[in-house]
């Protein structure tokens, strides 16, 4: 008889802090090494501009990794970068306990299949509105919006393109500044 475990925030918060990301998804722990110099560089450039932004327009709230994202007992997740809309606030606690309105994630070769698969698929599942996807390869950012059957791609952003949401009106964000170091 095979006995499943489903690992829970609690046992990631007994888990050693060794500078490696973990994420529960359905129960199933994820680890992942450190990201490299270019995505932190990415998340960097993304921050400064959203943050610019919300301090002219303060909209919401804006996090960025690492963080946990609570969204069940058995799906906890770090995402990239997060906002949380004014009116969805309570959320944004010790941690973020429910489903953020917009979640930005990074793609490395250690992430690509989980962002692009069971992470997406847990985002939608709880709501998250909004969802990001920032190639570093491609240098591109595909914007999805939820639909009644999930994620829909929006919108894929090139380097001549600029990002638009709903949820930050008049947020403009030009993609090739993105990916400059």
């Amino acid at each position: 008889m095979i006995i499943s475990t489903k690992y829970t925030h609690a046992d990631l918060l007994a888990m050693p802090d060794d500078g490696k990301r973990r994420e529960i998804i359905e129960g199933e722990l994820f680890v992942t090494p450190s990201p490299l110099d270019i995505h932190q560089k990415i998340l960097f450039n993304l921050t400064l501009a959203l943050g610019k932004f919300l301090e002219v327009h303060p909209l919401g709230e804006l996090r960025f990794a690492p963080l946990d994202v609570i969204l069940s007992e058995h799906d906890v997740l770090e995402p990239d970068l997060l906002f949380v809309l004014k009116e969805h606030r309570t959320i944004v606690r010790d941690w973020v306990r429910g489903a953020p309105d917009l979640v930005v994630e990074i793609l490395s070769p250690a992430t690509e299949a989980r962002d692009r698969g069971p992470k997406m698929k847990a985002y939608a599942r709880f709501g998250v509105g909004e969802y990001w996807i920032v190639d570093p390869v491609a240098q591109v950012i595909e914007v999805y919006r939820l639909a009644t059957e999930g994620f829909q791609l929006a919108k894929m952003c090139a380097k001549d393109d600029t990002v638009e949401t709903p949820l930050l009106p008049g947020f403009l964000l030009p993609v090739g500044p993105v990916f400059q170091s």
